[in-house]
């Protein structure tokens, strides 16, 4: 079957569901549930994080169904509400991880020595952090003023660690225009450190 005769039949299909056809619903979400599980599982590496966002996303595709207009193809949206959950799960791990590793307290031996050093630097002073906090929100300040498809791009990339394969398949994009877009964001991040430290030194 045809591109076109894919989207035809899905737009019969959401219109069927719209006016309160489950079972063309049912249709939708057998045609695009392995596309989708595949999306989320090379994402998130892990079966069962892929399984549970796939169920996630047609629970919100069905969810917001009335609210589908139809601008875009319906598998390329539910692709977008899969990317989405599959995006949020990643930056929760990661918090997750962080947080473990942040509570994580030196091991002693049964004589009450230290079983071996911590993982972190204990001897990063109170003026370094609240100096990696500044640039921090220099950086942040910088990617939020950046245009949308670029600060989508560099979040995507350098923030979730996608390849270029995946954001292509996320966006709709070709990879060249994605590694364009990525440039310019990434040339308008280090101009904004530039200016950080240039008035750090300025001002020392």
């Amino acid at each position: 079957m045809s591109d076109e005769a894919v989207k035809e039949e899905d737009r019969q299909l959401v219109a069927r569901a719209q006016a309160g056809d489950i079972s063309a619903f049912e249709a939708l979400v057998e045609a695009h549930r392995d596309k989708v599980y595949g999306l989320t599982l090379r994402m998130t590496r892990s079966e069962a994080d892929a399984a549970e966002i796939t169920q996630d996303t047609f629970l919100s595709a069905y969810q917001h169904l009335k609210d589908f207009r139809g601008d875009a193809a319906f598998g390329s949206w539910v692709h977008r509400i899969a990317a989405n959950n599959a995006l949020m799960r990643l930056r929760h791990r990661r918090v997750v991880q962080a947080a473990e590793e942040e509570l994580q307290s030196p091991e002693f031996t049964e004589r009450g020595s230290l079983a071996e050093y911590p993982a972190w630097d204990w001897s990063r002073d109170a003026e370094g952090k609240i100096l990696d906090a500044e640039l921090g929100r220099a950086i942040q300040g910088a990617a939020d003023r950046l245009p949308e498809g670029y600060r989508e791009v560099f979040l995507l990339k350098d923030v979730d660690g996608l390849s270029y394969e995946q954001i292509a398949e996320v966006t709709g994009d070709s990879i060249p225009a994605i590694k364009s877009r990525l440039h310019r964001a990434r040339l308008a991040l280090r101009e904004a450190i530039d200016q950080f430290y240039n008035q750090g030194n300025a001002g020392g």
